[in-house]
């Protein structure tokens, strides 16, 4: 069975709200991202350069001076 992304509209809410709702939550749940990554083939070894690239990038993101 497929769990499917549902919103219900609210007292006095109008359309583009409940889309903007709707819209949060899609990019949320993370369904999109794992769609267009599916779309063409990556092979093991890439995903593992790709994550650890993102990991490297949090890493000093996390350890970067604020103002």
């Amino acid at each position: 069975m497929i769990d499917l992304t549902k919103v219900t509209i609210k007292h006095n809410e109008s359309p583009e709200e409940l889309l903007r709702r709707f819209r949060k939550k899609v990019m949320r749940s993370g369904r999109l991202a794992a769609a267009r990554q599916k779309r063409w083939f990556v092979s093991k070894a890439e995903v593992r350069r790709i994550e650890k690239k993102k990991a490297i990038r949090r890493l000093r993101r996390r350890h970067r001076p604020r103002r």
